[in-house]
């Protein structure tokens, strides 16, 4: 069965709850969905580094990765971008980077973030970046998918997105339920093609 890994970093829960809700959407799909998360990063964090979540998903591993069929990755916005966890995660992917150990996967992203304006898109072209350099294959939302043009909270063609407010109170909407399911089934639809054609 086409594994898709969904590999997310969250601080209030939303991002976990979208992973979870794209996850579902792998599974529509008729793959298989591994969810994993990564933890703080923090200087007592390096001296006492946590293996296994009190509650919650898995951390990941970078083995994760590199037998993963493809990928979904989430991660709240810092100020535009993805938020350092995460990207400490990626950083040490160098080793599956040269030996082209992505390439080819298909990959998609997906994030929430505490203001309207809070940097959404941003967000999930930043995320991008790493993994066009793994040579990995971009999986956006097309208009098809109906609820991009309803949705009045998150959702973009870059990825499904979720606005949390302030107070983190907002509840995932049923337009944006709708497309991170579309998300999850559409990336793991190209893993199962390209997967099938690399070994065809």
């Amino acid at each position: 069965m086409v594994k898709l890994l969904v590999l997310y970093y969250s601080a209030g829960g939303t991002t976990r709850r979208l992973a979870h809700l794209i996850a579902r959407g792998v599974e529509e799909q008729g793959a298989e969905a591994i969810l994993r998360c990564v933890p703080r990063v923090s200087s007592l964090a390096e001296k006492h580094p946590q293996t296994v979540p009190e509650n919650g998903d898995p951390f990941a591993q970078l083995s994760d990765l590199e037998h993963c069929d493809g990928l979904l990755v989430g991660s709240p916005t810092r100020f535009g971008n993805m938020a350092a966890p995460l990207k400490y995660f990626i950083d040490q992917s160098s080793q599956l980077w040269m030996n082209g150990k992505l390439a080819d996967k298909p990959v998609s992203f997906f994030t929430s973030t505490s203001s309207l304006h809070g940097g959404q898109e941003s967000t999930l072209l930043s995320m991008m970046i790493p993994f066009i350099h793994h040579g990995m294959v971009i999986c956006g939302l097309p208009v098809k998918e109906t609820a991009l043009m309803h949705t009045s909270s998150g959702g973009t063609p870059y990825g499904v997105s979720h606005w949390n407010g302030l107070s983190n109170d907002r509840a995932i909407s049923d337009d944006e339920k709708k497309l991170a399911i579309a998300q999850g089934k559409r990336t793991a639809m190209f893993a199962q093609k390209l997967k099938q054609t690399n070994t065809g």
